[in-house]
């Protein structure tokens, strides 16, 4: 159960609006920007792998572009005060690496007494 603090600090949120005269229309957390901007060089990194270093960088990385913001709005929407981004990612590492329940049911082995034996005494 979570309490809602009465700290007005913890509702706040460090946005940026845009330059000086010219709002941007999202107003996105400095946070997420930070992250979108690691994230794209890393998937460049991984499609230049992927492509063995056959293909050059594209002026326009566009998938690298999209994949980073899907992964930056899926990150941040579990953000909260009280959990913050590297939290949210080192969970799912940590999720991601742990072993899961098999897919297939496995049935335990049935205990059954074919026969009944009662004894007279006790040994």
């Amino acid at each position: 159960m979570r309490l809602r603090t009465d700290d007005d600090i913890y509702r706040a949120r460090l946005v940026y609006l845009g330059p000086p005269g010219y709002t941007l229309p999202i107003q996105l957390p400095y946070a997420q920007y930070g992250l979108f901007v690691i994230l794209v060089p890393f998937y460049m990194f991984v499609h230049w792998l992927f492509t063995l270093g056959n293909q050059h960088p594209d002026l326009f990385p566009a998938w690298e572009i999209a994949l980073a913001m899907v992964s930056t709005s899926l990150v941040f929407r579990y953000v909260d005060p009280d959990r913050p981004a590297r939290m949210v990612i080192r969970t799912a590492l940590t999720d991601w690496r742990h072993t899961r329940e098999p897919r297939v049911e496995q049935r335990e082995p049935r205990v059954t007494a074919r026969r009944v034996r009662i004894r007279e005494e006790l040994t």
